[in-house]
C-alpha cells in the first residue's frame, strides 16, 4: 500500500487555486488549526473534541501530518483538509491493481472565512489533485446527516450519495445520528469537466 508520504512526494507543492493554496501540514501548523478546530461550532462535527493541550500534543504525529493539507489565503491558514490514500478492496489475484487507488477526504474551515466559497474551492482543488496527480480512481467523504453544510458541499461538487445509514453514528452531544457517505469516480469528474 502506498501511504500518503509516497503519494504526496509526487506533488509539486503548493497547489494553487484562483485564491487559495494547499500544502502539506507541518508541526508548526498546530496553533493555527486549533484556532478553528477548537471552536464548538467546528468540533461538534469532528470525530474528537480534545482540549487545547491534547490537540497541540497530538497534531505533530506522523499519522496526522501524513494526511493533512493546510488551506491558505494570502499565506494565512484558514482551513485544513484530510486526504487519506488507501487501497481498494480486491480479490487476492488482482490485489496489486487496487493499491493506492482510493482516497478519503474531509475538511474544516475557519468559520470567520465561511460564505466566500473557500471550502468549495479548496475541496475542488483536492479532488483535482487526487484524480489528476495522484492517480486516484475513487474518492469518498462521509458526514453526519445533520451536518448539512458538509453534504451540500459534496453535492455541489458532483459527489454522489451512496449511503444513508439510519442512527449509525453516536454523537457526543446529540446521541445516535444518521450518517451519509458520498463518492466520486475519476471518470465522472473528468466527464463533468468536459461538459462545462
Amino acid at each position: 500500500m502506498e501511504n500518503n508520504y509516497g503519494a504526496f512526494a509526487r506533488i509539486s507543492w503548493p497547489v494553487r487555486t484562483a485564491r487559495l493554496s494547499l500544502r502539506p501540514a507541518e508541526p508548526s501548523d498546530a496553533e493555527a488549526t486549533w484556532e478553528w478546530r477548537g471552536l464548538p461550532e467546528v468540533n461538534r462535527w469532528l470525530s474528537a473534541a480534545p482540549t487545547r493541550n491534547e490537540y497541540l500534543r497530538s497534531f505533530p504525529s506522523p499519522e496526522r501530518l501524513a494526511c493533512t493539507l493546510i488551506v491558505e489565503l494570502d499565506g494565512v491558514p484558514i482551513g485544513d483538509l484530510m486526504l487519506r490514500v488507501s487501497d481498494a478492496w480486491a480479490q487476492a489475484e488482482v490485489a496489486v491493481q487496487a493499491h493506492g487507488v482510493q482516497a478519503e477526504l474531509g475538511w474544516t474551515l475557519n468559520p470567520s472565512e465561511q460564505g466566500h466559497g473557500y471550502a468549495t474551492e479548496a475541496v475542488r482543488a483536492a479532488i483535482t489533485l487526487c484524480f489528476d496527480q495522484l492517480g486516484i480512481r475513487r474518492l469518498e467523504a462521509s458526514c453526519f446527516a445533520a451536518n448539512e453544510p458538509s453534504w451540500r458541499l459534496m453535492e455541489r461538487l458532483g459527489m454522489r450519495r451512496e449511503l444513508y445509514s439510519v442512527a449509525e453514528s453516536l454523537h457526543r452531544e446529540l446521541g445516535w445520528l444518521d450518517g451519509m457517505t458520498y463518492a466520486l469516480l475519476a471518470d465522472e469528474w473528468h466527464d463533468a469537466e468536459h461538459q462545462e
